[in-house]
């Protein structure tokens, strides 16, 4: 489907509620390479965000990490995924003291897939880059919930509420 020449881009034009979240295996700053399908049986929040140590992406990884019991009561893995090297996400993860795990994403390879990564505009112009995006995937590893373009300070809440409320379901 083709959009009207000076529309804005879509929002996440690959995933929605309902679809089957893309497999992933990915280095993890816990040691261990994340498997998404290991996750089975497990709610999983999932976010992407541009940048370690970038104010907002501060912001965003520090909000999960202040409700981190609240996700581990209701039985929900947080997992931070973005392009920097495992290195940079071990400092990130010190300095912000993340209780949960940052994925590195190389090349944006699982952000594409999970239409994190597409077309911006800003500027006059038009660009590839990271839209800050939030995904709730369901035990049976199906989308239950789609955040896209996250700037919200209370983005965290709303995630953990639309758990709980999916969870009742």
């Amino acid at each position: 489907m083709e959009r009207p020449r000076g529309s804005p881009p879509l929002a996440n034009p690959l995933l929605h509620t309902g679809k089957r979240a893309p497999a992933f295996t990915l280095p993890s700053t816990e040691g261990e390479p994340f498997r998404l399908t290991e996750m089975r049986g497990l709610w999983v929040v999932a976010f992407f965000y541009a940048k370690d140590m970038r104010n907002g992406c501060v912001a965003h990884a520090e909000a999960f990490r202040n409700s981190a019991k609240d996700f581990d009561k209701e039985g929900a893995v947080v997992v931070g995924l973005c392009a920097d090297s495992l290195e940079s996400h071990q400092v990130f993860v010190q300095k912000s003291a993340l209780n949960f795990p940052l994925l590195v994403d190389k090349d944006f390879r699982v952000a594409t897939k999970y239409g994190a990564w597409r077309e911006k505009k800003g500027n006059g112009s038009r660009y590839l880059g990271l839209v800050r995006s939030t995904f709730l995937i369901d035990p049976s590893g199906k989308v239950a919930r789609v955040w896209d373009n996250v700037r919200s300070r209370s983005h965290v809440e709303k995630v953990l509420a639309s758990l709980q409320e999916e969870k009742l379901r």
